[in-house]
């Protein structure tokens, strides 16, 4: 028997949103992952170096899976339940969580590191980078492409501008360049998302905060009734995510 509207929603806003863990939509939502293999990628680069710094780390789940460390490694988080949860995790492994502001500088010295990463950081401070990275490091992220989740958010707050800023791709390679370090590899993939309930919306929209900023499920119930009346006619809510693959270097001379 199909759950009630209610219901749905009901539990989705009393889900708890902690951390970068999204177990809660398994059966119930599926998005398609980037072909390359971020975390595999991840811990490869992470075995070549001596010190490094996972920044926006979240709670720390992608990380953890990324063992083994090298022996000096660090993670940054600004939102303190994230930072809480990414310590419980983290420290156990030998990883040093350091709460931060969500605004630069950050809190190591010059020529810190071998390997600065983040997945899906908040914002990219490329001179920050730049300034913690040792000749020859190296950055490798995963970020949140142009126009992610945009259906989503144009079903909730109608047409969105066209313009995709700073997360381009082409932004985000000139800002690198500008602050002195090479391109290595950048890759972009649009990937498939499908929603097969409301609740998983609810839930979604709660957890990834930049969708449709400032949304809470009684915010939007109204709009959230006719998005579940839609899949129960017409089935999944079909959206599309953006990941950007970047790697750049600080050249070594």
């Amino acid at each position: 028997m199909a759950r009630s509207f209610d219901d749905l929603l009901d539990e989705a806003a009393a889900a708890p949103v902690e951390g970068w863990d999204f177990s809660w939509l398994d059966g119930r939502a599926t998005e398609q992952r980037p072909s390359w293999g971020y975390q595999r990628l991840l811990r490869q680069r992470l075995a070549g170096v001596s010190a490094a710094v996972d920044l926006h780390t979240g709670g720390g789940e992608v990380l953890a899976g990324a063992q083994p460390f090298p022996p000096t490694m660090a993670a940054t988080e600004s939102w303190p339940p994230n930072a809480a949860r990414a310590t419980e995790l983290l420290h156990p492994r030998g990883v040093v969580v350091v709460a931060t502001r969500d605004e630069p500088p950050l809190p190591f010295a010059d020529d810190a590191f071998d390997l600065v990463t983040s997945r899906h950081p908040n914002a990219v401070w490329w001179t920050e980078i730049a300034r913690v990275l040792r000749p020859g490091g190296r950055y490798f992220a995963q970020h949140v492409g142009p126009l992610s989740g945009l259906e989503l958010a144009e079903f909730f707050l109608g047409p969105q501008p066209s313009a995709p800023g700073t997360r381009h791709p082409d932004a985000e390679t000139a800002q690198a360049r500008a602050a002195g370090l090479d391109i290595v590899d950048v890759r972009m993939e649009r990937l498939r998302m499908e929603f097969f309930d409301v609740g998983a919306v609810g839930y979604f929209l709660r957890k990834v905060i930049w969708i449709v900023p400032g949304f809470t499920v009684e915010r939007y119930r109204r709009r959230l009734r006719e998005l579940h009346d839609r899949i129960q006619a017409d089935g999944p809510f079909v959206a599309h995510s953006t990941r950007v693959l970047f790697e750049a270097r600080l050249p070594a001379h």
